[in-house]
């Protein structure tokens, strides 16, 4: 199976896992850099670009949650998830609240990994954000191809989930929109860390939303979220 070559970048200071998963993911076709500091990490962002980021939660220096929170802040269209140890409910969510499209637990089942990896990122290179051109939505303006909401002469920058999750409610604009069929398009998979995720992702675009009212995004209890647009007069 020919596999598109992807370019990524692992943050993991263990060196036997960050030896054993760069050279497997290099032995399937992978473009990889291993670094073992969070500080090699902004550096590297500013010189090239990557697919994805795979950041390990638990480092000395800065932790994950903390180098995923300023990745997302100044690199917004980079996607990122997380290998850890730390399996508590609460550590998966605030992993999603800081940005990431994916979380997986230690000990890592390296298949799984290139499945996953593979998964998220074709999924994520196809989506349709094109299918919507620049577009008004209220006072804002939509340009999903460069990832950005406008209000006036301010521009709003949106992340790769942000922008997948914003392109799919204004295609189905008015209508509902079922939890299922979110997550299995966008997410790959409906469970209940992706459904909180969801919820993460909705509020902030909810907040991105706010300065026009008339534009609101409706929670349907049990069954999924309705993006409020008004009828344009034909």
């Amino acid at each position: 199976m020919n596999h598109k070559m992807y370019t990524l970048l692992l943050v993991e200071d263990d060196a036997s896992l960050g030896y054993l998963l760069s050279e497997y993911l290099k032995m399937k076709g992978m473009e990889l850099i291993w670094v073992q500091k969070a500080s090699e990490v902004i550096p590297l962002l500013e010189q090239r670009g990557f697919d994805l980021l795979i950041l390990d939660v638990m480092m000395p220096e800065m932790d994950g949650f903390t180098l995923g929170a300023e990745i997302h802040q100044r690199y917004p269209e980079i996607p990122f998830l997380f290998l850890t140890a730390k399996s508590m409910k609460i550590d998966v969510l605030k992993g999603f609240s800081v940005g990431a499209v994916d979380y997986l637990k230690k000990p890592i089942d390296e298949e799984e990994l290139v499945v996953r990896i593979e998964t998220l990122l074709s999924r994520l290179g196809s989506q349709e954000p094109d299918e919507v051109s620049r577009t008004s939505l209220g006072r804002y303006v939509y340009d999903p191809q460069n990832q950005c909401l406008y209000l006036d002469k301010e521009e709003l920058s949106l992340t790769t989930r942000e922008n997948e999750l914003l392109s799919y409610l204004v295609r189905h604009q008015n209508r509902l929109c079922s939890h299922s069929d979110i997550l299995k398009r966008l997410w790959g998979r409906n469970d209940y860390f992706n459904r909180k995720s969801l919820n993460v992702f909705i509020t902030r675009l909810r907040k991105l939303l706010e300065k026009d009212p008339e534009l609101r995004i409706e929670n349907v209890h049990g069954q999924g979220f309705i993006l409020r647009m008004p009828v344009q007069p034909k």
